[in-house]
Order: structure tokens, then C-alpha cells, then sequence
């Protein structure tokens, strides 16, 4: 792939392990709309004219029937798969290891898709407002600004961690911590619930969130050349493996690892609309009543037109 527009990024590959199936594909919308449905409407609405789907490859053919085919005649679509024994040259996954390897490593797979243009990263099951699609690709104009050479420009659209949490069970989120709109460090934290909110931090540690942090919800945007730089932190991180069976290459962890060794600098944008996600089952009627009532107040259309 050659061309230098933007593409769009959708992290599909999830095994759906604590909602019990694919949740990709399960509807939410009045008229049976995805969630993936209103992300790829925004993004057509802000510019995107390229999607590239990262999925497994044992999902493919329903996947493409269900949702691929809906955009091939409004937009470029592509895809690519995720699996695990696809490592840097030199590696081999271990016979115990049951997953792939997390996010960072979902992105550095779809490298052939994404060749050498610039691209923005979404969550499947996540649904993040028109105005957030409006905001990544209006980075991709900002890249070319200010910045020493040396550093790779990136963005992040922002969440509160308030807005970002499960009534029915835990969740794992990047915490950021940023100063003047700039992200300085981004640590992951897992097993986050409950009021007070308490998670475990990347040290093992428990410790109580006030809910007002920033986290990342997966939504990036990055310069043309950056897989470069994720495939040098991914050969890093299988080098320091303590777990090869389990750990994984989180997106936020290589990006933390860029804003250390002084390579890149990630602008902060907060989001304007409210997340929603179906992490679990029980999250999916909380869903299809907040977007029900975006539909009534005129934001959708239903049936979801395509551009």
C-alpha cells in the first residue's frame, strides 16, 4: 500500500472471552447498526476514505459478510490478521501461549496494510463520538508542525477514567498523566472497579483512582514511518520477557517507551463526547439506550446511512 491518506485502524481481533462471543458484530443500534457501524459513519463524516480491519483470521469470511461488505462501494477497505506466531524475525511463540499479543502487537501487524502512510487507531467495540473522529483526523494536519526532527508527532484522544468503567466487572486502562496538553507517561493499570475506584498498577501494587484521570481508550493517531519505531519497541519487549505465555504488548506501553527515550511527542486531546463499550454482556442494554437516545435528538439516523 502506497498511498499517503490516512487510514483508519480498527482493532477487531478481540477473542471476547469475558462477553462471551463476538461482540464485533453483535447489534446495538434500532435498526441492528453495530458499533463499528457509527465509528465508520463518523470517520467517513471527518474525512477517512481507508479502513483497514484487523482481525483474525478464522473470522474472516463472517466477518467480511457482516461487516466488510456494507462499506465496499463508500469506502477502501482492507484487512489484516492477527496471530500470534507472527513475531520479528529470530522469534518463536511458545507452545503454551493461547492469545496473541496484545494491542501494540495488533497494530504491527496490520505493517503491509498500512505501508507508509499515516493512521489512526479505534477500538471494535468501542464507540467514541463524531467528535472524536473529527479531532484524529484533523491531527494528521498538525503532524507537520513545530516539532525537532527527531521526534515522532502523535496524538491521543482522551477519556475520564470516570466515564470509562464497568458496573459488571473489571477493566484494565492506561493511565495518563499529561501537562499542557502534552502526554508524559501513560501507565497501564488492570483489575479497576468498584466505588471507591481501586486498580492495580503496573507495579502490582493496589491503589485508589479518583476518576478524573485521563486514560487511553486506544485512540491514536500517527505520522507516516511510525511502524518502524513500533517494531523496535515490540523486539524490546520480547527481549525483556519475564511470561511469554502470557504478557502482553500493549499500543500505550510502546508509546510510553517513545516519550522516555525522547522520540516523539504525544499531544493530548480530550474527549468532547462520552465513551461507551461493551466490555461485558450486561454493558450492551446501557449502550443501546444511550444510542437510542442520540438517534432521537437527530445526531443518527435510523436506519444508519453510509456516506
Amino acid at each position: 500500500m502506497t498511498s499517503k491518506s490516512p487510514s483508519l485502524l480498527v482493532l477487531a481481533a478481540g477473542m471476547g472471552s469475558r462477553y462471551g462471543g463476538l461482540k464485533q458484530l453483535d447489534p446495538v443500534g434500532p435498526n441492528g447498526e453495530t458499533i463499528m457501524d457509527y465509528s465508520i459513519h463518523d470517520a467517513q463524516k471527518a474525512g477517512f476514505t481507508r479502513v483497514v480491519f484487523l482481525i483474525r483470521e478464522e473470522i474472516a469470511e463472517i466477518f467480511q459478510e457482516k461487516i466488510g461488505s456494507k462499506y465496499s462501494n463508500t469506502i477502501e477497505v482492507c484487512y489484516a490478521f492477527q496471530e500470534k506466531n507472527d513475531l520479528p524475525d529470530g522469534y518463536k511463540c511458545p507452545e503454551n501461549r493461547e492469545k496473541p499479543w496484545g494491542t501494540g502487537h495488533a497494530v504491527w501487524s496490520a505493517r503491509k496494510e498500512l505501508g507508509n502512510s499515516p493512521f489512526a487507531v479505534i477500538n471494535a467495540d468501542d464507540f467514541y463520538g463524531a467528535e472524536t473522529f473529527e479531532a484524529l483526523f484533523q491531527q494528521f494536519s498538525d503532524f507537520s508542525i513545530h516539532l525537532p526532527k527527531k521526534q515522532i508527532p502523535c496524538a491521543m484522544v482522551g477519556f475520564l477514567l470516570s466515564e470509562t468503567i464497568s458496573e459488571h466487572g473489571a477493566v484494565s486502562r492506561g493511565i495518563c498523566k499529561t501537562e499542557d496538553g502534552i502526554l508524559k507517561n501513560v501507565e497501564e493499570w488492570t483489575g479497576i472497579q468498584g466505588s471507591p475506584i481501586i486498580g492495580i498498577n503496573s507495579e502490582g501494587e493496589e491503589g485508589e483512582l479518583s476518576g478524573k484521570e485521563i486514560v487511553s481508550m486506544n485512540v491514536w493517531a500517527f505520522p507516516t514511518g511510525v511502524i518502524k519505531f513500533l517494531g523496535e519497541s515490540f523486539v524490546q519487549f520480547m527481549d525483556s520477557l519475564s511470561d511469554p505465555a502470557k504478557e502482553e504488548f500493549y499500543l500505550p506501553y510502546a508509546v510510553d517507551q517513545w516519550i522516555k527515550q525522547g522520540i516523539a511527542e504525544v499531544q493530548i486531546r480530550e474527549a468532547k463526547c462520552r465513551w461507551m463499550g461493551v466490555t461485558f454482556k450486561e454493558d450492551k442494554p446501557r449502550v443501546q439506550q444511550s444510542i437510542n437516545k442520540l438517534v432521537e435528538e437527530g445526531l443518527y439516523k435510523s436506519p444508519l446511512s453510509l456516506c
